[in-house]
């Protein structure tokens, strides 16, 4: 029937626009005129997904091809993740064969969650290349750049791709703002909150020189206990959270300021759709992501010199401050550091289990394999779902490992732990930093974050040339235990705040003088 059709035709509409309300009256609308309709209850348990009522979402759903969809996310909800990856494929392939693009991008977007989070990174990434195509999605296309960070990365050739979803945005015209006075800079990020980032951003706006510098701070997510440690008289606090971006653009631009510094990249909730209207003269993306952005209204990325990022493989000038891109200040209480006492060496990992690739496990057998009567402990939040735990073991076959869901309590684990492992190529940030701060050493190999950071604190001797270096270092730490680290890291670079923003401010300088190509 038309009529049915129309309402199908609403109901899709009411979907893309959030409105889960108005899809339940289409579904409504759609019963009325045929109480039997396959189509109808579909488009009300879809309704039901989106309320979060999984329960009636489940019983609702047909047996037709969108029944099958809200089936499938209903179970990844669930962190059901054998069987969502399961009907997710199943949907995406009738999709393809009946040709229901709408459906079709559904499938690979919502898939893409499930797929990350049982360490599948790689095909999250392509199906949400693919769902961003579908749809036109700048959101998917920035979530696929993200997620290829686990596999190596984009191309730079794919990264510029990004800029053509702002192709129609108008940037503001600017003069020199700074000249005889203050240079102002601002950070926005989504992440000034229990969040990775923030471990790295109180020297930001502690100490950074008052004298010559006015800060602003552009909060453009949820706040919480982290956000209210971090405001501090010295800057300027703007809450935006909520805000569109072409708000959040106007309201930075008419700040005035010189310098506008993402700390968010691709990551969630990413604030580039802000930096795409060009509020600042000089923009850059620092700390929160490492790889380039691909949007040409960025114009520098923060790097090191000890971080082997080629010029090559980004679209935005690469500024290399001395020594390491980060500036360790963790915002939670640390536990100390307990004596080791463990009857066999103990190695782990506390990182994210999608950056554990195959390489890296090969690696990681290798070293078990050397050292007699040793084990792994792998802590992520795969190992806090019974799928999840299936899906790692699956990968790590017959080694010696015990896996430990996330927990509050995680800093205090790794006092159960005699060496860390870093993966690549998608190395660990704040998990490095976490495990060195609580007198873990960190193996890793050379020219990525894990190096910088292990530079910074004096640690230079865990830093692996190649996999062969990787797996002899590992071993050899076997027979070393209680190195002292924290005294080493709380005396090193990497800690010391002032010194950091003296080599950051100078780039700053540098950027506005001219002196910076």
């Amino acid at each position: 029937m038309e009529e049915i059709s129309d309402w199908l035709r609403l109901a899709d509409k009411f979907a893309d626009d959030g409105n889960a309300q108005a899809m339940l009256g289409a579904a409504q609308e759609i019963l009325e005129l045929d109480k039997n309709s396959a189509d109808g209850f579909a488009v009300l348990a879809e309704a039901n997904l989106y309320l979060g009522n999984l329960d009636a979402a489940e019983k609702l759903a047909p047996d037709n091809l969108r029944g099958r969809l809200v089936k499938a996310a209903v179970a990844a909800e669930r962190f059901e993740l054998i069987v969502a990856l399961k009907s997710f494929a199943e949907v995406q392939a009738e999709a393809r064969a009946t040709g229901n693009r709408k459906i079709l991008s559904k499938a690979l977007a919502w898939s893409a969650n499930s797929l990350y989070l049982a360490g599948d990174a790689k095909t999250a990434a392509e199906n949400l290349r693919e769902a961003s195509a579908l749809t036109g999605s700048a959101e998917l296309f920035s979530k696929h750049l993200f997620l290829s960070n686990y596999n190596g990365g984009a191309a730079k050739s794919v990264a510029q791709e990004y800029d053509k979803f702002f192709a129609g945005v108008e940037q503001f015209q600017h003069e020199n703002h700074h000249a005889g006075k203050k240079i102002r800079v601002g950070y926005i990020s989504p992440d000034f909150r229990q969040h990775a980032v923030a471990n790295f951003v109180k020297p930001l706006l502690s100490d950074f020189d008052a004298e010559n510098f006015e800060v602003s701070v552009y909060q453009n997510g949820a706040s919480d206990f982290v956000t209210a440690k971090l405001k501090n008289d010295k800057v300027h606090w703007r809450d935006l959270n909520g805000l569109d971006a072409e708000t959040v653009a106007r309201i930075i631009y008419a700040d005035g300021i010189d310098i506008l510094v993402d700390l968010s990249g691709h990551t969630q909730n990413s604030c580039l759709p802000v930096l795409a209207y060009k509020p600042a003269p000089v923009q850059i993306c620092a700390i929160g992501y490492t790889a380039t952005t691909g949007l040409s209204a960025v114009d520098y990325v923060l790097s090191d010199t000890n971080c082997a990022a080629d010029e090559n493989n980004f679209t935005e000038k690469i500024l290399r401050v001395e020594g390491c891109q980060l500036c360790y200040a963790p915002f939670a209480d640390m536990p100390a550091v307990a004596h080791k006492k463990n009857s066999r060496v103990t190695f782990g990992s506390f990182n994210n289990f999608a950056k554990v690739t195959d390489e890296v496990l090969e690696l990681w057998r290798e070293i078990l394999n050397a050292v007699p009567n040793s084990r792994l402990i792998v802590k992520s939040k795969i190992c806090s779902v019974p799928d999840g735990r299936k899906i790692v073991m699956r990968r790590l076959k017959d080694l010696p490992v015990e896996l430990r869901p996330y927990s509050r309590d995680y800093l205090e684990q790794y006092n159960d732990i005699d060496i860390a492992l870093d993966t690549f190529p998608y190395n660990g940030g704040v998990t490095t930093c976490e495990a060195l701060y609580m007198g873990v050493p960190v193996v890793t190999l050379r020219g990525g974050l894990g190096a910088s950071i292990l530079t910074a604190a004096g640690c230079q001797e865990f830093i692996a040339q190649d996999a062969g270096e990787y797996i002899k270092k590992a071993v050899g730490l076997s027979q070393r235990r209680n190195l002292n680290l924290r005294e080493k890291v709380l005396a090193s670079r990497l800690m010391d705040g002032k010194r950091y923003m003296r080599a950051l401010e100078k780039i700053y300088r540098e950027i506005l003088d001219g002196g910076r190509e």
